[in-house]
């Protein structure tokens, strides 16, 4: 290891950047929100700083660099396009015993800038030691993905209670079987959700009671339609924390490849013909497993709140007293459609969307069919595989027209993924030799046709 890495305190404190160009903005920049006092030296400085210097936000020298510069400054930067000026200043830094990095020229640099992921209080630095600093860059966009803005708040909550919580806990495993809780559990959702109320209320009922299991925390989590590249970064982070989770059957293997290893996964996927009983269970095993102490995600696919039963077990959480949050999903209408090369809504052919299921708690009666029927409109038909003649038909029967295209997405966003287009009226006889199987979603509307033309993923289009 060439490189110590450190953190220096520049509050308030003098920093010397030769150069005004935008290299040496990009450091001014870092260096002031560091908190240091900038002066800088360069013959012509470009618009933005400029103005900085026109506000007093630093101190511009309008000349060339003099090895005097460096006296009393506690870091130096040279940022200029001219070596032998950069080389120059390097010497009078070093000679003085001040720490100096020339931007893109290690050999002559005491200390290298590292690419920095910024969550302050939190701050993460990489470098390659001057080696590959494309790669340092990338190691930064991948960690940034991880690390959402709330891990500084995170950090300032838990400052905030640091002193607390070392009177209240024994130094070794019980100071950190409470920090494991906190940074992974229901007060950091809380906080994460800017609830920071709760939070505390959270923490100081867990330090009253000791190291007793605490109330636990249910992340009702949406999966997305498959793709595993599609789940957003929030349900990500909560499968990675997860203790238990009670997963339904449309999530993938490769869904669950990504959860925390040591997580407990219970099957919950509801079949066909599962009364309300199942629905029950579901419910108990979320409260039971919460209180408990641990952390619960609730898995499902696409989106929790789009014809997944969500509101129910939201329903149970609250009357049983147990904290939750809800982590939405890439919902199977928006992302079939687009991996079908179909838009929702077009200028040309529909200005508005509707959502249905065709898996009713009552009757297909209950469906607003001429209102379905209506010109203009983009229909999203889920859970429609079994009904799929009933569908068209009673949309004929409204009043859509029989040559109204229609496309059924199959295993949408999965390699798999197949896409018949058809009319309503032989859309029907058209799914049944193609052997078309749930899980399957229907639109209807001028737009479906678009497939034909716009796909893009998976095979070509099946036709009628």
């Amino acid at each position: 290891m060439r490189y110590l890495p450190v953190c220096l305190d520049l509050l308030d404190a003098p920093a010397l950047v030769v150069g005004g160009g935008p290299v040496a903005a990009r450091r001014i920049d870092l260096l002031r929100r560091a908190g240091a006092r900038v002066t800088v030296v360069a013959p012509e400085l470009q618009a933005t700083l400029a103005g900085l210097a026109r506000d007093g936000s630093l101190c511009w020298f309008e000349r060339d660099f003099e090895p005097a510069d460096v006296v009393e400054a506690r870091i130096v930067i040279a940022a200029t396009d001219d070596r032998a000026v950069n080389a120059a200043v390097a010497s009078a830094a070093r000679a003085a015993g001040i720490p100096v990095n020339v931007v893109d020229a290690p050999e002559l640099s005491s200390f290298i800038v590292p690419a920095i992921v910024d969550r302050s209080p939190i701050l993460v630095a990489i470098t390659s030691g001057g080696v590959a600093p494309l790669l340092a860059t990338r190691l930064r966009e991948r960690i940034e993905a991880q690390l959402d803005e709330s891990w500084g708040r995170l950090a300032v909550f838990a400052g905030r209670w640091r002193t607390r919580i070392r009177a209240a806990t024994a130094a070794g495993a019980t100071r950190r079987n409470l920090y494991d809780w906190l940074l992974e559990g229901p007060v950091a959702a809380a906080v994460r959700a800017g609830r920071d109320a709760d939070a505390d209320r959270l923490l100081a009922e867990r330090l009253e009671t000791g190291d007793a299991p605490a109330a636990g925390f249910v992340s009702l989590v949406g999966a997305g339609p498959g793709d595993p590249d599609l789940l957003t970064l929030a349900a990500l982070r909560a499968l990675q924390r997860a203790d238990v989770i009670l997963s339904d059957r449309l999530p993938p293997p490769q869904i669950l490849a990504r959860a925390r290893r040591d997580a407990e996964l219970i099957d919950v996927g509801k079949r066909p013909g599962d009364g309300p009983e199942r629905q029950a269970a579901i419910n108990q095993l979320m409260v039971e497993h919460a209180r408990r102490g641990r952390y619960v995600v609730r898995l499902k696919g696409g989106d929790p709140l789009v014809f997944g039963r969500g509101g129910e077990e939201l329903a149970e959480l609250r009357a049983a007293g147990i904290a939750y949050e809800i982590v939405p999903g890439v919902t199977a209408a928006l992302a079939c459609a687009a991996h079908a090369g179909i838009p929702l809504t077009h200028r040309e052919h529909a200005s508005a969307l509707q959502l249905v299921t065709a898996h009713c708690r009552g009757t297909m009666d209950d469906i607003d069919w001429s209102g379905l029927a209506r010109p203009g409109q983009t229909l999203a038909f889920y859970m429609a595989t079994k009904e799929l003649t009933s569908v068209c038909a009673r949309l004929v029967a409204a009043g859509l027209a029989a040559t109204t295209p229609a496309a059924l997405v199959e295993n949408g966003t999965l390699p798999e993924q197949r896409v018949l287009v058809a009319d309503l009226a032989r859309l029907p006889e058209a799914a049944a030799r193609h052997a078309i199987q749930s899980p399957a979603i229907l639109f209807v509307g001028a737009v479906a046709a678009c497939a034909s033309e716009l796909h893009w993923f998976g095979a070509v289009p099946l036709e009628a």
